[in-house]
């Protein structure tokens, strides 16, 4: 059964975590160069591959006790904040350039959505956004729910970042971006570490 207010939550959360990731880099790089449709069709694949990975994964942890997967998802949401506020520290569009260099400039529909696919695939393993929906599905206990928030909230980074990534970045720098994200990964461990200690 949906649930509107879980999927608006994890669009949130999904959306301000990806914004300083990679993938959005990716996407603004990919998109300067391709038409955009073709790197679009590429990046939502990759995202919703990962995300039926990530909700699969939270729901075997709602297999454990409710003690034990509020304590997962604590210590999940802290490492995500400490990850996501070391990714304000990096430059990461150097590496995103040279690997979409190696791509021809007459390259057709099927190389740039399956090179923009591949990049996010390779990127995505093990990244913020994927553990976060994976401790989201375990939260909830909604995964279609789950699924569709962090889907739609990975595309709109995907989109934003294709067709107007470097225009967003004059006005709301990167830094800030991974600030506040990593500030609300935060209070989302803490809260659930509190549930926790209340049983």
């Amino acid at each position: 059964m949906l649930n509107i207010a879980v999927i608006a939550i994890v669009f949130a959360l999904v959306f301000v975590g990806e914004l300083p990731d990679k993938t959005a880099v990716a996407g603004l790089v990919l998109g300067t160069r391709f038409p955009w449709r073709w790197v679009f069709v590429g990046i939502a694949a990759a995202f919703a591959t990962h995300v039926i990975i990530a909700v699969s994964a939270g729901s075997l942890l709602t297999l454990l006790p409710h003690r034990a997967v509020e304590s997962v998802v604590a210590v999940l949401f802290l490492l995500g904040a400490v990850l996501i506020w070391r990714e304000g520290l990096e430059d990461e569009e150097e590496e995103v350039e040279a690997e979409v260099d190696e791509v021809p400039a007459t390259a057709g529909f099927w190389k740039v959505a399956s090179i923009g696919y591949a990049v996010i695939f390779i990127a995505e393993w093990g990244d913020l956004t994927q553990i976060l929906t994976a401790n989201l599905a375990a939260k909830y206990h909604s995964p279609l729910s789950v699924g569709i928030g962090a889907v739609l909230g990975l595309w709109a980074v995907g989109l934003l970042a294709i067709l107007g990534g470097k225009t967003l970045l004059k006005f709301l720098p990167i830094l800030w971006i991974t600030r506040v994200a990593a500030v609300v990964m935060t209070g989302l461990g803490i809260y659930s570490m509190v549930n926790v200690i209340r049983g």
